[in-house]
């Protein structure tokens, strides 16, 4: 896009970074759907538009503003989904943070949504006890202790148990009643301890016909208890509870990874008073426009602009960038990122609650709710698996007793240890830890992934459309060549006169110049200075008459000549805008301005080239232009003087032509275009409100490098998800043969399924593995 077309200040001008709040509700979810065509994503989102938030490994984190409701009885991601589920129709509902660990639901919602939330929960028949924060983060920390306790009690009696089942059967007390009874008590009490909750819900969910993991495990528990096992009965139990803190905790981890985030914030900054002294305050009670100071070495409290002071920030944290950014006055700065050198006064341009970090923990969070299509494949898999194997286990104790002529016990044994096998937790939790990992991990490096159904398809991209101006360009003219003509007189005298001239100009051409040459030469004075429209400027300096302008202005003087015509000709052809210097009888010198490449435009291009990406350029410039930026950076194909409904319209040549494709941009004449990609990439640094909001990932430093990244993170993603699948089922039909041929016990199948539910789980996070790596 040409810096001084008229559809280049139609873009640049609006880059108001007015994003609307993306923490999105069901309408805007289904907006962000329709606006592609996609209906069964939007029912998709709007059903889940809450958003998952878990705390750090504290036993309860403290939402601010929701309404905390404990669920002694909510063990796994399972019932999460199961209590998803019956909330979506209840009206009022703005977002839902869960943290399995503690066994909380903070619930976010107008006043009137609360009790209906309560009731529908209850008719899962979980308990729900409603707390406030306070309440919630002190019971959290006793209810942690307590389970602790509970679980070690439990499993120690189960083993008391099984050590007195075996002294009876090899005769250590013979005919001995009091051991049985005292054995069963034992194991009733281990049951009562780690599976109480369990039991009662699976109890209910018997009574609703709903075939779900605690209906199985009731089943399997008071078959076995029934028919004199119970020692494994007792057993099963104890190591099912274990197992389920354990995933729990485990899925917290992958949950907490962006969340830890906000921690890297400052609690308080210095804040300029009225009378010039500083105060420390809270950052909650820090205001937009608000001056903080911040110390070397200390964090940024707030997002804002640099007023005073110069310095080095490393901000990886937020941006994911490997080298500390060098600031100065009018610069930006995010909150969470670390001043390195320099003391700095901050103008404050975001409250805490709405900084760029905040806001990024939001997206993953609201991420996080929306189901990526494997996850919605396998939820309706297990639907439909559940109670297959259930009937599964019925004919197989039918078939070992009727037709095999098996004893009742072992027929019955047999079918209850099939039950236990049976357990989904496994292949429910295979996918949404994983791609919550994912998008944890690409937070991390500062790319924000809108849902895991776009991390999950990014692998898919087959071709990928670039803007120019502000993606492959910087977005603004420099200086990229001085070529002097009048060798009689020194290169410092030239350039002395033309920044001299230059740095009087208002005019952006002029401006870069005058930027370009800050480093060599000194701005000398100019008198009489006068403006010529459409032309350049002219001025006197020691005496001496000179101008800087254009061709025309050059052509007017009559000075230009084959020489300055060859060399106007070069840098035209390379998509460069031409002024010279000149006075009333030649031309001194020539000054090529033009927006540059960005250095890792390039290699970005070659890394998704050597993905097998093709790769195409949609600007608003005219054809020479980007065929000139084309060459420079490596592009397949460059299209050039576009409008915005041209855009779209090669973005669905684009994908007639190669399949699921991508679009990048980050302004307002890109968001039809990137509604219209599969996959739609925003700048977030440089990009409109409207770009970001209509992209499905936004790149927070502007750095195409993330668009390669994003495609090996979905392609890493996409192999371990086929991996957790497989394990799951594979681990579970190896079992089932064992049990269907009298090979597998009770022990073994407690074994078989949580031991297959924590190896998906720490096989999902090995996404977050090298998060913390940043971009060379």
């Amino acid at each position: 896009m040409n810096p001084h077309s008229p559809q280049h200040h139609a873009s640049e001008n609006t880059h108001s970074h007015g994003h609307q709040d993306h923490r999105h509700t069901a309408g805007s979810c289904c907006q962000a759907e329709q606006a592609r065509g996609n209906n069964d994503q939007c029912r998709t989102a709007c059903s889940h538009s809450d958003a998952h938030e878990h705390a750090a490994p504290a036993p309860t984190p403290v939402v601010p503003g929701a309404v905390a409701f404990h669920i002694p009885a909510m063990d796994c991601a399972s019932e999460e989904s199961q209590i998803r589920e019956v909330l979506a129709p209840v009206g009022g509902i703005e977002r839902l943070t869960f943290s399995l660990g503690s066994r909380t639901l903070f619930l976010h919602a107008a006043e009137g949504a609360i009790a209906q939330a309560r009731q529908a929960i209850e008719t899962l028949g979980f308990q729900v006890h409603v707390q406030d924060d306070a309440t919630a983060q002190q019971s959290g920390r006793r209810r942690a202790r307590w389970m602790a306790i509970r679980m070690g009690a439990a499993l120690a009696l189960a083993l008391v148990a099984e050590l007195i089942a075996s002294g009876t059967s090899h005769g250590a007390a013979p005919g001995s009643q009091a051991w049985n009874i005292a054995g069963m008590a034992l194991a009733g009490m281990a049951i009562l301890l780690a599976g109480f909750s369990t039991y009662i819900k699976g109890l209910h969910a018997l009574r609703n016909l709903r075939l779900n993991i605690s209906a199985l495990m009731t089943v399997a528990v008071t078959g076995a208890f029934l028919i004199g096992q119970w020692p494994e009965a007792a057993m099963v139990m104890a190591l099912y509870a274990i197992a389920e803190l354990i995933e729990a905790r485990a899925v917290d981890r992958a949950r907490n990874a962006v969340k830890q985030l906000l921690d890297l914030a400052p609690v308080s900054a210095d804040v300029l008073q009225a009378d010039g002294g500083w105060k420390s305050l809270t950052v909650e009670k820090i205001a937009v426009g608000e001056r903080i100071r911040i110390r070397p070495g200390a964090r940024v409290a707030l997002d804002g602009v640099i007023e005073d002071g110069q310095t080095a920030i490393d901000q990886s944290s937020v941006t994911g960038e490997s080298l500390p950014v060098e600031k100065q006055p009018g610069d930006h700065v995010f909150a969470g990122t670390i001043n390195q050198s320099g003391l700095i006064i901050v103008r404050t341009t975001a409250l805490a609650s709405d900084s760029t970090l905040a806001r990024i923990v939001r997206e993953v969070e609201t991420a996080q709710s929306r189901r990526a299509p494997t996850q919605q494949f396998v939820d309706k898999f297990a639907a439909v698996y559940t109670p297959l194997v259930f009937l599964l286990a019925i004919a197989s104790t039918a078939w070992m007793r009727l037709v095999s002529g098996a004893d009742l016990l072992d027929a019955i044994y047999t079918g209850l240890v099939l039950l236990v096998i049976a357990c989904p937790c496994a292949l429910v939790i295979a996918t949404p830890v994983t791609i919550v990992s994912g998008l944890t991990a690409a937070a991390r490096r500062g790319i924000l992934i809108k849902g895991g159904v776009y991390l999950e398809n990014a692998h898919r991209l087959r071709a990928v459309a670039l803007d120019k101006t502000g993606t492959i360009t910087e977005g603004k003219p420099g200086l990229l060549a001085v070529e002097q003509v009048a060798a009689e007189i020194p290169r410092s005298t030239v350039l002395h006169w033309a920044r001299g001239l230059s740095a009087a100009s208002d005019h952006p051409v002029s401006q870069a110049i005058a930027a370009g040459l800050a480093a060599e030469a000194k701005a000398a004075a100019v008198q009489d200075f006068k403006a010529l429209s459409g032309r350049g400027v002219q001025a006197a300096i020691d005496g001496k008459t000179l101008f800087l302008g254009n061709h025309r202005l050059i052509e007017e003087l009559g000075v230009c000549n084959d020489q300055v015509e060859a060399l106007l000709s070069t840098h035209e052809r390379q998509g460069r805008t031409v002024t010279m210097l000149a006075d009333e009888t030649a031309v001194l010198a020539v000054f090529a301005v033009a927006d540059a490449i960005k250095p890792s435009s390039r290699e970005a291009i070659a890394a998704m080239h050597a993905q097998d990406i093709r790769i195409v350029m949609l600007t608003g410039d005219n054809q020479a232009t980007a065929d000139a930026i084309a060459a420079q950076a490596g592009l397949d194909t460059a299209v050039g003087e576009l409008l915005p409904e041209d855009k779209l319209a090669r973005v669905r040549e684009l994908q007639q032509q190669y399949g699921s494709t991508g679009m990048t941009g980050d302004g307002i004449n890109d968001a039809p275009a990137l509604a219209q990609a599969d996959i739609g990439f925003a700048m977030g640094k440089a990009g409109t409100g409207i770009a970001v909001e209509t992209a499905d990932i936004v790149l927070m430093t502007d750095d195409l490098r993330r668009i390669p990244e994003t495609i090996d993170l979905s392609r890493r993603a996409r192999r371990i998800l086929i991996q957790n699948i497989g394990l799951a089922l594979g681990i579970k039909l190896i079992f089932m043969v064992l049990a269907l041929t009298g090979n597998a016990t009770m022990w073994m199948a407690v074994f078989a399924d949580m031991g297959a539910s924590l190896l998906v789980v720490f096989n999902g996070l090995r996404l977050l593995s090298g998060a913390q790596g940043k971009a060379g």
